[in-house]
């Protein structure tokens, strides 16, 4: 579990590309994610090409610290600190804004020879610890599209207790404004699973905030 030490505001105003010096053999591509939930919102998209090997988690592990923040607090800036620093990974690039339901966010980025597989997370708020993730994919080949659906994952790292203390954000009627963001101690999973929604013990309610999975679809094409 993690403390929130980064307001939740930066995350939404963050816009962060961490990428390599652009090579002869790099493509770039479109990357469009399309929230099909009906009362989530993402928080800033992160999208990273890498080679094959390079994951963002294993299911049934522990999430890295990156991963957590991201899932608890919606800021990828430090997982994309933390991707940049591996030699497996090509370009990180953050979107800077909500994806609310029904809406799309478009990101580009490049992919060198050798680094032509993909993933992206987002935390969906409101909920403790929820995120949206492909988990290393193959960018498509040629002039293909590419269209995957996208999970909804527990980081595992906070207890769910749906509580407006205890997720952040920036206005949900729930709670008559923004969320808190503290984080409850104990009886976090500890492991990174399929997530269950949400059940109503708090102040979120099912039939307002509930999904299925998926909740997203992804949609990447080559444009250079």
């Amino acid at each position: 579990m993690t403390s929130k030490l980064v307001p939740i505001a930066l995350a939404f105003t963050l816009c962060c590309g961490l990428a390599p010096a652009h090579a002869d053999d790099a493509e770039r591509y479109e990357v469009t994610v399309t929230n099909l939930t009906r009362g989530q919102q993402f928080t800033p998209i992160l999208v990273v090409s890498h080679k094959p090997g390079v994951k963002l988690f294993e299911l049934g592990k522990p999430a890295s610290t990156g991963l957590a923040i991201l899932a608890e607090e919606g800021n990828p800036a430090p997982l994309a600190a933390a991707l940049a620093a591996m030699p497996g990974t090509g370009e990180t690039v953050s979107g800077n804004g909500l994806t609310n339901p029904g809406a799309s966010t478009r990101l580009v980025i490049e992919a060198r020879r050798g680094f032509r597989q993909f993933s992206i997370a987002a935390m969906l708020i409101p909920t403790n610890d929820a995120f949206v993730a492909i988990n290393a994919a193959a960018l498509p080949r040629g002039d293909d599209t590419l269209a995957l659906t996208a999970l909804a994952y527990d980081s595992g790292t906070e207890r769910n207790d749906e509580t407006c203390a205890s997720i952040p954000g920036p206005l949900f009627a729930e709670c008559g404004g923004s969320g808190g963001g503290a984080a409850p101690a104990g009886g976090e999973e500890g492991y990174v699973h399929i997530h269950a929604g949400i059940h109503g013990i708090g102040n979120f309610k099912p039939a307002a905030r509930d999904w299925r999975n998926p909740v997203a679809l992804v949609t990447v094409r080559r444009i250079h």
